[in-house]
């Protein structure tokens, strides 16, 4: 019976004895953080009948507001890569090449995307594409202000003021943010 109270000090002194170690609260400053923010970046929907003017056809340019996210200085100093997702669903009987400009505040072209879309024939015809940006070429896209697009329409059959279907863009940025 003496046995029992003998073992019973050993264990809690044991027990109390454990290990700690001095807290580094300096660790706080090696905290790094990565994360990922996707947001819609434009749209517009084109009907066919706006590409024809007084019964001639015509290439549509369209302004987007200005890109107010690459105004901000937390978002241009710790932004490691931007990809840039386009899908275009083409319901016009007409092939078209669209150009997208990144402009700077002068409204000169910082860079560029090129998209080429077949024409409509029956059957879902949605084009997509991805550009990734880092380094160099995210500088660059990091000086832009505002996208414009351009739609240029190619040779086919001719379109009017009755002609149907519509050329429909949708996009979004996935951001990738390193913060130390």
């Amino acid at each position: 019976m003496k046995i029992a109270p003998i073992f019973l000090s050993w264990f809690l002194l044991f027990i109390s004895g454990s290990c700690s170690s001095d807290l580094d609260f300096d660790q706080a400053n090696d905290i790094e953080l990565r994360p990922v923010v996707i947001g819609n970046l434009a749209s517009f929907d084109v009907a066919a009948k706006q590409f024809v003017n007084n019964g001639i056809e015509q290439t549509v340019s369209i302004d987007t507001p200005e890109l107010g996210v690459f105004n901000d200085t937390f978002f241009k100093k710790n932004l490691i890569q931007t990809d840039l997702f386009f899908e275009v669903d083409n319901t016009i009987n007409r092939a078209f090449e669209l150009q997208l400009f990144f402009l700077d505040d002068a409204n000169a072209p910082v860079t560029s995307i090129r998209m080429d879309i077949p024409a409509y024939i029956g059957s879902s015809n949605i084009v997509t594409k991805t550009v990734v940006y880092q380094g160099a070429n995210l500088d660059a896209l990091k000086q832009s202000k505002k996208i414009a697009f351009v739609i240029t329409l190619l040779s086919g059959p001719p379109l009017n003021a009755s002609s149907v279907g519509n050329l429909k863009l949708r996009s979004n940025l996935t951001a990738f943010f390193d913060i130390k």
